[in-house]
């Protein structure tokens, strides 16, 4: 039988993405889907740029992150800064290439809520890439070319399938928000008939 693609934007300084990572992958072994991740750059501004409400909003969002993850072990601290994750997503295509992607992306993850990754940095992505023994060098050559060209066919795919945050998950079409909106997709997932 056919297998239907299921599209996951995602981001690793989202903590929800985080938490949305290995459910999503887990979709696989139930039902007839394949997830294809697919980088997107969250636009966040720092502090001191958003209003008081948005503030608010961070500090809420993180709580309840936190609250998500507990039962599951994960640990989420928020990030000193705002980071631009560039270096960290092309390194997830680089990865995604070599058959890698899930060991690189919870590496990822959990390295920079635990605030032990600068995210932006190459050469800190370089070494998350030679730890999972692949070559730093080849993906340094990536990112300076063929990476950030991928990466740049990723962002026009997302502003085509109007991606506005993650974890975004688009199936047949239809978009489902948020790490919490997976059991919604399994219902459309089984509507359509692909459990296994």
């Amino acid at each position: 039988m056919e297998t239907a693609e299921v599209k996951m934007y995602s981001d690793y300084k989202s903590p929800f993405a985080f938490l949305a990572f290995d459910l999503a992958f887990a979709l696989e072994r139930r039902y007839r889907v394949r997830v294809r991740w697919i980088p997107f750059q969250l636009r966040i501004k720092g502090k001191g740029e958003r209003s008081l409400y948005s503030e608010y909003k961070a500090r809420y969002s993180y709580l309840d992150a936190r609250r998500w993850a507990k039962p599951r072990g994960l640990v989420i601290r928020g990030p000193l800064q705002v980071y631009d994750t560039t270096p960290a997503l092309i390194g997830g295509l680089f990865a995604a290439r070599h058959g890698r992607l899930l060991d690189y992306s919870r590496t990822v993850y959990e390295r920079f809520f635990r605030r032990e990754l600068e995210a932006d940095r190459a050469e800190a992505v370089a070494g998350v890439i030679a730890g999972l023994g692949l070559s730093a060098e080849e993906y340094r050559d990536y990112l300076a070319a063929e990476g950030a060209r991928e990466y740049a066919r990723a962002q026009q795919e997302a502003a085509a399938d109007h991606v506005f945050g993650v974890p975004l998950f688009l199936f047949a079409g239809e978009p489902f928000w948020g790490h919490d909106r997976l059991p919604v997709l399994e219902e459309r997932l089984r509507e359509a008939g692909l459990g296994r």
